[in-house]
C-alpha cells in the first residue's frame, strides 16, 4: 500500500511501480468507481492494446479500414 498527496484540483498521482506494473502511459484513462469499501481504480485498455487478442487473427490496419466503412455505409 502506498500513500499519494491529492492536489487542490482533486488530482493524484499513481507511483511509479504500479504504473509499471498495470502499463499506465501518458493519455490513457481509468475508470473511479465508487464502492463500499472505497475508490475503486481500473485501467481502460487501449484499442490497440486489444487488437490481436483473438489469437492473431486480426490486423490493426485492416480492422480499421473496416471500421471506416462500417461509418460511412452507416449514414442515415
Amino acid at each position: 500500500m502506498q500513500e499519494v498527496l491529492v492536489t487542490r484540483k482533486g488530482q493524484i498521482t499513481v507511483p511509479i511501480a504500479l504504473r509499471r506494473k498495470y502499463g499506465i502511459e501518458q493519455g490513457m484513462k481509468i475508470i473511479v468507481q465508487d464502492s463500499d469499501s472505497g475508490i475503486f481504480l481500473q485501467v481502460v485498455p487501449r484499442f490497440e492494446d486489444l487488437i490481436g487478442i483473438d489469437a492473431g487473427k486480426k490486423d490493426f490496419k485492416k480492422t480499421l479500414e473496416k471500421l471506416d466503412k462500417l461509418r460511412s455505409e452507416d449514414r442515415y
